[in-house]
């Protein structure tokens, strides 16, 4: 990826799990959009998991959309899936670091 291309990815994500929204070393990306097809928590974390901060909890599906979401390989977003069953999590955004 270059700087400039689109960040996007998405996958179907089992009950409690995590859909991760890291880049790989030394790469850098601006999320401005997250999708989801049922209830999410999008939590800030830290790579060496000294810090977790779950700042959004969202009932149904929908989108976080227009956000200036900053993601390294070592500070990333985590969407919790909080269902009791798989669902549908994606998002998109911009490459700022290759």
């Amino acid at each position: 990826m270059a700087v400039g291309d689109i960040a996007a990815d998405g996958a179907s994500v089992a009950a409690g799990n995590y859909l991760d929204i890291r880049p790989g070393a030394g790469v850098e990306w601006v999320i401005h959009n997250i999708y989801y097809a049922t209830d999410v928590k999008v939590h800030r974390y830290k790579s060496d998991a000294s810090v977790d901060i779950a700042f959004a909890n969202r009932s149904g599906g929908g989108v976080f959309s227009d956000y200036f979401f900053h993601c390294s390989n070592t500070w990333y977003l985590r969407v919790e899936n909080n269902t009791a069953s798989a669902q549908d999590i994606a998002f998109d955004g911009v490459v700022t670091k290759a």
